[in-house]
C-alpha cells in the first residue's frame, strides 16, 4: 500500500476518534445536571417521607441508597431528619439504608446525629444511635457533648443512656463547661447523682474558676448544694476573682443555701478582688431575708477592711427596704467609702447619699436624708449633681436638709461664682430654685473688669501685680458667660440674676455682650433704677471680688485647681447625667 495513502487513513481515523470524544463529552456535560436534579428530587422526597413517618414508602426508596448519602441545602443528611421524628422504625430503616455514613457526620451547624436525637429529646432515637456504633462523645460546633445536653434537657433515662455507653463525664465545651456545671445550673438532684456515681469531680472549675458548688449557689438549687458538699465539695472556694460560693448565693437570695452554707462553715467574712462581702452583694440585688442573716454574723473589722458599707450597696441598688433595714440596724447613713474604693470612681463619691442621689432615687434619698445623711460630704458635692440632672424633686430634699447652694468644685473649673449656676443656666426653674434658697447671686457681678475694659490703660483703679496673679487664676461669671456657646443665654441670665442682688454694676465686658441682647433695655432700666453710681460700684464691686476669692481660699487648699474653658467646655457640654 502506498505509504500516502496509509497517512490520509491514519488522519481520517484521529478526526473520528477526537469527534467521539467530543460527543462523549458533551452527552457527559447535558446528562450531569439531570444526575444532579435528580438526586435533589429524591432527597426531597425522601426527606418528605421521613417526615410523615411513611415506612412502606421508605422501604421502597431504600432501593436507591445513593439518595441517604447526600444532603440538602442546610447540610442535613436523610439521617438527621430520622433522627429528630419520633417514629423509631422510621429511624432503624434509615439507618440500614445509611450504611455508607460513619454516624459522625455533622450538620452546616455542626450537629451530629446523636447530638441531634439529644435535642429533640427522643430517647429512643437515641438509645438506637448508641446501638448502632454512634459515639457518645463525639461533640458538635459548640463542643457541647451528647451528655451535656442530656442534662440540660433534664432526661434522667437519656442520661443513664449514655452514661452506660460509656459517656465522659468531665467532657468540657468551649467555656470549660461540663456535664457537673450543667446539673448544677439545672437542679437535677437525680441526674447530679448519676454524675457524681460516674465519676463526676466536685471541684472541677468553669473558664472563669467556677465550681458546681457555686453554679449551685448562684442558681438556687439547695438540695443540690447539700449533695455536692455531701461528696466533699468545698464551701469556701473561691473564684480566681474572690468570689465565694456564700457571695454566689448571696447574689440568688436563697436563704435555704445561705442557711446551708453556713451550717457547713462557709466563711461570711471573706470579700473578694473588689472587697465585696456577701453582705454587700445582699444589699445590692436588694435580698432582704438574706440580708437579715448575714447581718449579725458579718464582723465590723470585715466591714472595716473592705472599705465599703452595706448601706452604699443597697443605696446604690436602689432598695429602700434594705436601706432600711441596715439605718435600723445601727449602720451609719454617713459612712464613707475608704480611699482605694472611691478612688475607683472618677466621680470620688463616698457617701451613700451619693449613691442614691446620682442614680436619681428620690426615696433612697429622701430615706437617708431622714435617718440623718450629710448632703456636702462628697467633694463632688449632691446638690451639684442633682442640679445638673435636672432632678426637681431631689433638689428640694438636698435644700431642705441645708445643703450648702454656694459650693463650689475647683477640680472641674475655678470660677468666682458658685459653680451650680453652671448647670442650670438652660433651666429657669431650677435657677430660681437655688435663687431663693440662697443663691449667692452678688459674686456673678464680682469681677476685676474695668467699665471701659478694652483700654486696659484706662482704669479707674489700679491693680498690684500681686492682685493680677491672683485674679488670673478665676473665672468670673463675665469672662464664662462670653463664650461663643453661652453667650446667647446672657440676657435671660441677668434679668433672673439682677432680680436677687442689690447694688451691683455691670463691667464693661458683660456690658458689651448684654447690648446685643434684645433684654438689655429691661436690664438698663433695672441698673438705672437702683440708682447706681457707675465707677463707685465699680470700684466696690472690684473689692468685693477679692473679698470673694479670700472667702474661698480654703477651698483651694483641699481641691487642685483646673483651670481653662477647655476643662469648663467638656464637663458643662455633657448635659444632664441619666
Amino acid at each position: 500500500m502506498d505509504p500516502a495513502e496509509d497517512t490520509d487513513e491514519d488522519g481520517l481515523l484521529d478526526y473520528d476518534v477526537q469527534m467521539i470524544i467530543q460527543e462523549s463529552c458533551q452527552m457527559n456535560q447535558l446528562t450531569t445536571p439531570c444526575r444532579l436534579n435528580m438526586n435533589q428530587l429524591n432527597i426531597r422526597k425522601l426527606v418528605e417521607v421521613i417526615k410523615q413517618g411513611d415506612v412502606l414508602a421508605l422501604q421502597e426508596l431504600c432501593d436507591f441508597p445513593a439518595a441517604f448519602g447526600q444532603v440538602d441545602k442546610h447540610g442535613w443528611y436523610p439521617l438527621h431528619w430520622a433522627a429528630v421524628q419520633p417514629l423509631v422504625p422510621v429511624l432503624e430503616t434509615v439507618l440500614y439504608a445509611s450504611f455508607r455514613l460513619t454516624l459522625e457526620e455533622q450538620t452546616l451547624e455542626g450537629e451530629t446525629f446523636l447530638t441531634s436525637a439529644v435535642k429533640a429529646g427522643l430517647v429512643e432515637n437515641v438509645k438506637m444511635l448508641l446501638e448502632h456504633g454512634a459515639s457518645p462523645n463525639t461533640t458538635n460546633a459548640k463542643k457541647e457533648s451528647p451528655l451535656l445536653l442530656a442534662v440540660r434537657s433534664g432526661c434522667q433515662q437519656m442520661v443513664s443512656a449514655l452514661l452506660v455507653r460509656g459517656a465522659r463525664v468531665g467532657q468540657i465545651c468551649l467555656k470549660k463547661w461540663t456535664a457537673m456545671h450543667e446539673a448544677s445550673k439545672a437542679g437535677c438532684v437525680h441526674i447530679m447523682e448519676l454524675l457524681l456515681n460516674r465519676g463526676g469531680q466536685v471541684a472541677e472549675t468553669d473558664q472563669h474558676g467556677v465550681t458546681p458548688l457555686g453554679i449551685a449557689a448562684e442558681y438556687s438549687h439547695p438540695e443540690v448544694l447539700e449533695l455536692l458538699i455531701k461528696h466533699g465539695a468545698d464551701v469556701n472556694a473561691q473564684a480566681p476573682n474572690g468570689d465565694s460560693v456564700l457571695y454566689d448565693a448571696a447574689g440568688s437570695g436563697n436563704p435555704d443555701c445561705i442557711n446551708i452554707l453556713l451550717q457547713h462553715g462557709a466563711n461570711p467574712n471573706i470579700h473578694n478582688l473588689s472587697f465585696q462581702l456577701p453582705i454587700h452583694r445582699a444589699a445590692y440585688e436588694g435580698h432582704y431575708l438574706a440580708l437579715r442573716i448575714l447581718i449579725p454574723i458579718t464582723t465590723r473589722r470585715a466591714l472595716r477592711l473592705s472599705g465599703q458599707s452595706p448601706v452604699h450597696s443597697a443605696a446604690d441598688g436602689g432598695h429602700t427596704h434594705c436601706l432600711e433595714l441596715l439605718l435600723q440596724d445601727g449602720f451609719d447613713a454617713n459612712a464613707l467609702l475608704a480611699p482605694h474604693i472611691s478612688d475607683n470612681y472618677g466621680d470620688m463619691r463616698r457617701s451613700p447619699l451619693y449613691f442614691a442621689v446620682s442614680n436619681g432615687d428620690t426615696a433612697s434619698t429622701e430615706l437617708l436624708l431622714k435617718s440623718g445623711a450629710k448632703p456636702d460630704l462628697d467633694p463632688l458635692r449632691c446638690l451639684l449633681v442633682a442640679v445638673r440632672s435636672g432632678r426637681y424633686e431631689i433638689v428640694k430634699l438636698l435644700l431642705t436638709a441645708k445643703a450648702d447652694v454656694n459650693c463650689y468644685f475647683t477640680a472641674i473649673n475655678n470660677t468666682v461664682f458658685p459653680t451650680a449656676l453652671l448647670y442650670c443656666l438652660k433651666d429657669e426653674v431650677m435657677m430660681r430654685m437655688l435663687l431663693n434658697n440662697g443663691y449667692s447671686a452678688e459674686n456673678c457681678f464680682c469681677c476685676y473688669h474695668d467699665d471701659d475694659w478694652d483700654d486696659p490703660n484706662d482704669s479707674i483703679y489700679s491693680k498690684s501685680q500681686e492682685e493680677k496673679a491672683a485674679v488670673s487664676y478665676y473665672i468670673t461669671f463675665c469672662d464664662f458667660i462670653s463664650v461663643s456657646w453661652l453667650a446667647s443665654l446672657a440676657g435671660r441670665v441677668v434679668s433672673i440674676l439682677l432680680e436677687y442682688v442689690g447694688q451691683v454694676s455691670l463691667c464693661g465686658k458683660l456690658t458689651n455682650i448684654l447690648e446685643k441682647h434684645k433684654e438689655w433695655p429691661h436690664i438698663h432700666t433695672t441698673i438705672c433704677e437702683k440708682k447706681l453710681c457707675s465707677k463707685a460700684v465699680r470700684k466696690e464691686s472690684y473689692y468685693s471680688f477679692l473679698t470673694a476669692l479670700g472667702q474661698r481660699t480654703h477651698v483651694l487648699v483641699l481641691l487642685h485647681v483646673c483651670t481653662g474653658f477647655y476643662f469648663l467646655n467638656q464637663w458643662f457640654l455633657t448635659g444632664p447625667a441619666s
